[in-house]
């Protein structure tokens, strides 16, 4: 059989939602998909390719037979089921703040990274500003060392999920 057998776990938030959208988008070779989410999903179903595919348990033993998994469920989620998800063969890319820090996990950007992937299980995905601003800087980057660099970001409060949110509404009517 061609393609792969993909998991998103986290499929019914934004990312896990963009995840499919760009699998469809850019043809990435899904021969099997896995939907996986927390208990107030599981039993609902998210469209893709015309299909149908109805939402499972985000567990451990979800990740038999999966080559790729693509985690979007929080940090939290990342740490407790990775670990299954490895153990059961499957390549992790996580996009999460669960492994960014290890020095263990390579944190790839392929458009500049790609081969630090090479042999790994588990990739971390940088935060979204940290890519951005990656990307602008690598072409200055390979002209001559940069010496000293100055970055202001402005962090959206829905990156802090839905009680972030609450909170800037909260603070927003004091």
């Amino acid at each position: 059989m061609n393609g792969l057998s993909v998991a998103v776990v986290g499929a019914t938030g934004a990312v896990g939602g963009e995840f499919l959208r760009l699998f469809e988008e850019r043809e990435f070779p899904v021969r099997e998909l896995k939907l996986l989410a927390s208990e107030r999903s599981v039993g609902k179903s998210l469209r893709f390719k015309g299909e149908e595919i109805p939402i499972t348990l985000a567990a451990p033993d979800a990740f038999e037979g999966v080559d790729v998994a693509f985690f979007s469920a929080g940090a939290t989620r990342s740490k407790a089921l990775a670990p299954a998800a490895i153990a059961a063969g499957a390549l992790v890319v996580d996009n999460s703040s669960a492994f960014r820090m290890n020095a263990d996990v390579p944190l790839v950007v392929p458009e500049i990274n790609a081969d630090a992937m090479r042999g790994a299980r588990l990739v971390a995905v940088p935060n979204c500003t940290a890519i951005i601003l990656t990307m602008a800087i690598h072409p200055l980057r390979r002209l001559g060392q940069i010496e000293r660099l100055i970055v202001s970001t402005y962090q959206s409060a829905s990156g802090g999920g839905a009680a972030m949110m609450r909170h800037l509404e909260n603070e927003t009517r004091a």
